[in-house]
């Protein structure tokens, strides 16, 4: 069934415009999945007859895109309340938001993407099939018969893979949005970052209102934007999904710090070395540390040369913890280390365990309040 048979020619015939649209969608879909393919599959239902809607693919279902829509709404909803609660209070509903990217990423990378290039492959073949001789195809070809034999597969072979390339690129960056909040304290920071977010992906839909062109380019303009920082977002995002898999999960309880090493994320505080790097910090027969890692996980290893333990303490966060110096932080500690701190300092001969982040901020109010540990054992020795 050739679902893209249901939607009508675009008022502007050109394959180029078709082209434009079609790299302006899928960058807007990159964007924001969720919204991206549900406002795509509405205006696939609106644009189609009533009495060939039902040949709709199910993205652009009713029974799909409204539910979807409506769930855009509860997330914004959301963000616009975040920015008023106390930090931390929406950190649960931001991890559920970045499950969502993910899922619904994947989901239109692999079904709404291919979808949208096989329907420009069929519109283009079909305006080729139906042009006159010395029109879109040479006089010599105008007499053979191609309309028995469907050749979008071969044009989808073609165009497929660099559609999927532009959606990966722009998602990745996109998603790291999404990251952001989730590492985010505050709520107004969330906020900010959304809106930016939301705010390009308008401006795409009213620049494709206007002129679908115009709309392309600055498509363009946002993948290349997405190639530069795709190393930076690419560790991102595998922080955010390790974040989420650890606390949906509850690792910890079955998580052990092990002798010879144990993984986790840069700060950015070693030469040479990204920060949320993801690798292993291992301690010599000498003592001394070092931190292993595969940049993109898959290319060959390198060492990063760390500084002495006994200038190192663990800094115990209220969604996850660190190990840092006199400085700031040197390691991220996924929440799979929550309730292990000691452990870790114990393990790699630190210092000790201190708060940190929000959790060393509501010490700090408690202890100047006169209601703090460190207040009591005051009081106690007084």
């Amino acid at each position: 069934m050739a679902a893209a048979d249901a939607a009508p020619p675009p008022a502007d015939t050109s394959a180029a415009i078709k082209a434009a649209e079609t790299i302006t969608a899928i960058t807007g879909m990159a964007i924001s999945p969720l919204l991206g393919t549900s406002a795509y599959g509405a205006y696939q239902y609106f644009n189609t007859p009533s009495e060939q809607r039902d040949r709709l693919p199910w993205f652009a279902q009713v029974k799909y895109w409204l539910p979807a829509l409506l769930l855009v709404l509860v997330v914004a909803s959301k963000d616009a309340l975040g920015a008023m609660l106390p930090p931390g209070w929406k950190k649960p509903l931001d991890i559920l938001e970045t499950v969502e990217n993910k899922a619904t990423g994947l989901v239109a990378a692999g079904a709404v993407v291919p979808f949208t290039v096989n329907s420009l492959s069929r519109w283009i073949l079909g305006a080729v099939e139906s042009a006159p001789a010395g029109g879109l195809m040479p006089s010599g070809f105008a007499a053979i018969h191609v309309a028995a034999i469907d050749w979008s597969w071969l044009l989808n072979i073609l165009t497929l893979p660099f559609a999927v390339a532009v959606y990966v690129l722009v998602w990745l960056t996109a998603h790291a949005i999404n990251v952001l909040i989730l590492i985010s304290p505050w709520g107004a920071i969330d906020a900010a970052l959304k809106g930016a977010r939301t705010g390009v992906l308008g401006l795409l839909t009213l620049t494709a209102a206007i002129d679908p062109m115009i709309a392309a380019g600055l498509s363009l303009v946002v993948v290349v934007i997405a190639y530069f920082t795709a190393g930076w977002a690419f560790r991102l995002l595998t922080f955010g999904g390790i974040f989420c898999w650890d606390f949906f999960t509850l690792r910890r309880h079955r998580f052990a710090v092990g002798p010879a090493g144990n993984r986790m994320f840069s700060a950015g505080r070693l030469p040479k070395v990204p920060m949320r790097t993801y690798g292993t910090l291992d301690k010599t027969p000498e003592g001394d540390l070092r931190f292993t890692y595969r940049p993109w996980l898959v290319l060959p290893p390198r060492v990063a040369v760390v500084p002495a333990a006994t200038s190192l303490s663990v800094g115990r966060g209220l969604f996850f913890s660190l190990i840092q110096d006199e400085q700031g932080g040197v390691f991220f500690l996924p929440p799979r280390y929550r309730t292990h701190e000691e452990t870790v300092a114990k393990t790699y001969g630190m210092l000790g365990v201190e708060p940190a982040g929000l959790r060393k901020a509501w010490s700090w109010i408690g202890e100047t309040m006169g209601f703090g540990r460190a207040a009591k054992q005051a009081k106690a020795g007084a």
